[in-house]
């Protein structure tokens, strides 16, 4: 208790308190000391905490009849001209019973509210452990939350504090597993007072967890100095190598532990910043060893202690791939990094294409989800994609023009609405005044296409041009078009936007 709180309860002619109805009220334990004779006590006990009620409204309207009735009895007394102290556990605006009468009484009556020690920093303190440093966020979580709200929200943050477990416990451990962080996660039960326990959350009895316990998910940052320079996979793997042979020199003692097991995630960051990132991405992220990817992706995450940056090129795509998996072949958690999705043009493909190969079978690779590019684009336009579409990258770096050319004339022959990635760059000029005029013979050219640049950076540029129209010179490295079919409309709202849709459905007599 603060010295200010002792002092209120002192000048207070009434103490009030809410208990079970067993009347046992943790708050009035804890200020017993301080509680007097004289004093005039109020016991606020509840009708319903977890049980069932047959009150016509439920739950919820038990608990609604119950703070107004409460509310009445404390305003008598504060009519009454007597001060009125209410005690509440940990903060009285933290999930406090104490909101319910502030709520009622505090626009009626002078006021004061005194703040106390929460439950999260009681957990930490006596945990020993830092809640959070530096950059990350700390998230506090309600158990009653929903499995999978749990999981995505524990997943995506550095460190988190999960309330009210008792019946929740269950649950909770579940979405930690899910999460990946159960590891991490400890335990603390009626920090500070009688009955006192910690440890590790993974070995606690879900039979013994009653309403006031905790899971934490402390900090996470460790105390190695980050690496932030652009070292090439090549170098980095030179330097493993020797590492690795100089192990290999050093005698082993019976029994010694064995390399703990590392894998390779690969993820995408959308088309831009951390707006588009999944809470998925952002939890691997967090979580990983080592980051690995064009320099131009690292950039857009963010920095953390004790994790090393392996930033590259954007034309080493191969020995990117072997580099991580030789990190987690060696028992490292590696995220390699790509823009967008990472299953669309990018970095998927080479990582599994390696991990095909010995000596990486055995290494675990998953691939998350990323927002593509042209699912980006197309939200800023309106719903160009709304209907069948077709994927295609116009880059002849990797598969020869006539494949494009024939893929562009089978795609545009079908009616299908067209995602152009990789149209041009400071080299190839051409390709999107040839695709121009392959798609002409089969569109007409007032068809509308979205030229949508930096979408969700800061040099964001979305617009709508007629087929015909297209200009190669306004096309650039970071731009993706999405032609519209024969079915694609646009129309002009009140603001003087053009929004582009194409409809979900063909007319009767609309056959291609």
């Amino acid at each position: 208790m603060t010295v200010r709180a002792v002092d209120v309860i002192a000048a207070a002619d009434v103490i009030a308190y809410h208990s079970a109805r067993h009347k046992k009220s943790i708050a009035r334990s804890i200020a017993a000391a301080h509680i007097r004779a004289d004093h005039i006590e109020e016991a606020l006990v509840y009708p319903v905490t977890t049980g069932t009620t047959d009150h016509p409204g439920g739950y919820r309207g038990a608990l609604e009849d119950f703070y107004t009735e409460a509310s009445a009895r404390l305003a008598a007394h504060l009519d009454a001209g007597r001060t009125v102290a209410v005690l509440a556990e940990g903060d009285p605006l933290f999930y406090g019973s104490y909101m319910h009468m502030h709520k009622r009484l505090a626009g009626r009556y002078p006021t004061e509210v005194i703040p106390g020690v929460t439950s999260v920093s009681a957990a930490s303190a006596r945990l020993g452990a830092p809640l959070a440093e530096g950059e990350e966020v700390l998230t506090v979580l309600p158990g009653t939350l929903p499995e999978e709200e749990l999981t995505a929200r524990l997943a995506a943050t550095d460190a988190a504090v999960v309330m009210k477990l008792g019946r929740t416990f269950a649950k909770t451990r579940r979405a930690l597993e899910s999460s990946g962080r159960l590891a991490e996660a400890r335990y603390v039960e009626r920090a500070t007072m009688d009955g006192e326990r910690t440890g590790e959350l993974a070995a606690v009895d879900e039979g013994s967890v009653p309403y006031f316990s905790v899971a934490v998910l402390p900090s996470r940052a460790g105390a190695a100095v980050p690496r932030t320079d652009a070292a090439e996979p090549e170098r980095d793997r030179d330097r493993e190598q020797e590492r690795d042979r100089e192990r290999e020199q050093e005698p082993r003692a019976e029994g010694a532990l064995q390399q703990p097991a590392g894998e390779v995630a690969v993820v995408g960051t959308g088309p831009a910043g951390p707006l588009w990132l999944t809470p998925e991405t952002r939890g691997v992220l967090a979580a990983a060893d080592d980051l690995v990817g064009y320099t131009t992706y690292l950039d857009r995450v963010p920095v953390r202690t004790g994790q090393l940056r392996h930033g590259s090129g954007n034309r080493v795509e191969s020995e990117r791939a072997e580099f991580a998996l030789e990190l987690a072949r060696r028992g490292r958690r590696v995220a390699v990094v790509s823009g967008g999705d990472p299953g669309v043009f990018a970095m998927a493909t080479a990582v599994l294409e390696a991990a095909a190969q010995d000596p990486y079978t055995h290494v675990p690779v998953r691939v998350l989800p990323g927002v593509t590019a042209a699912n980006a684009a197309a939200a800023r336009a309106g719903a160009p994609l709304g209907h069948d579409y077709a994927t295609i990258s116009l880059s002849d770096r990797l598969k020869p023009w006539d494949v494009i050319a024939e893929r562009l004339h089978a795609a545009a022959a079908a009616d299908l609405v067209l995602a152009l990635y990789n149209p041009g760059s400071r080299s190839r000029t051409w390709q999107v005044g040839k695709a121009r005029e392959l798609l002409l013979e089969h569109r007409r050219p007032d068809t509308p296409v979205v030229l949508a640049t930096d979408v969700g950076g800061p040099e964001e540029d979305v617009s709508v041009v007629r087929l015909a129209e297209l200009e190669p010179a306004d096309v650039g490295m970071r731009t993706i078009l999405l032609v519209g079919s024969s079915q694609t409309r646009t129309v002009r709202r009140g603001g003087g936007d053009e929004v582009v849709w194409t409809p979900r459905r063909y007319a009767p007599d609309e056959t291609v």
